[in-house]
């Protein structure tokens, strides 16, 4: 009989795709990208894709594809702010590598989007998180909750800069052996 503590059918899979990495002297980012790349079914939907994740920083990128467009012909707002908030969740993967299995909850508290210009065609959100404690926690091995920040430039292109998005996030750690 479920408890209600058992993980959603697509944590408990990329859990699962991950476990491998237990060990490992250093992360493999190229796994980890793939794993959170397709975790949310929402963003899968959409079609916003991480193609590049390291150790505090991600890209994400929208495609050039009409149903990402508003009534103006331009990419709408909800696609900039999703591909902002994938890069920036991206960024997190990627710091907490070492105890990315022990991530109980990463959820978003507050945003500020600013925009700039119109957005046309191919975009990519690059996102950074940081924290004042975070090179602590991930070496830690004790059960944490504390908040980090997020930040994403979106650029077209030709490299135009359209948006920048501040992300303020809640996560908590289970204790556990880092990696």
């Amino acid at each position: 009989m479920p408890t209600g503590n058992e993980p959603a059918p697509g944590i408990a899979a990329a859990q699962a795709r991950l476990t491998n990495m237990t060990g490992a002297t250093t992360p493999d980012y190229e796994q980890i990208r793939k794993t959170v790349d397709t975790l949310v079914p929402f963003v899968n939907l959409v079609g916003v894709r991480m193609t590049e994740l390291g150790p505090g920083s991600a890209v994400a990128e929208i495609p050039e594809a009409p149903q990402m467009s508003n009534h103006l012909g331009t990419v709408h707002a909800g696609a900039l702010f999703l591909a902002a908030e994938v890069a920036c969740a991206g960024a997190f993967s990627g710091i907490i590598a070492p105890r990315i299995l022990h991530v109980r909850t990463f959820v978003l508290r507050s945003t500020k989007s600013t925009f700039f210009r119109p957005a046309r065609g191919r975009i990519r959100a690059s996102g950074t998180v940081s924290s004042p404690i975070l090179a602590d926690v991930v070496a830690r091995r004790t059960e944490e909750q504390f908040d980090i920040t997020g930040k994403a430039l979106l650029h077209d292109d030709s490299g135009a800069l359209l948006a920048k998005v501040d992300l303020e996030y809640f996560c908590w750690l289970a204790a556990g052996q880092p990696g």
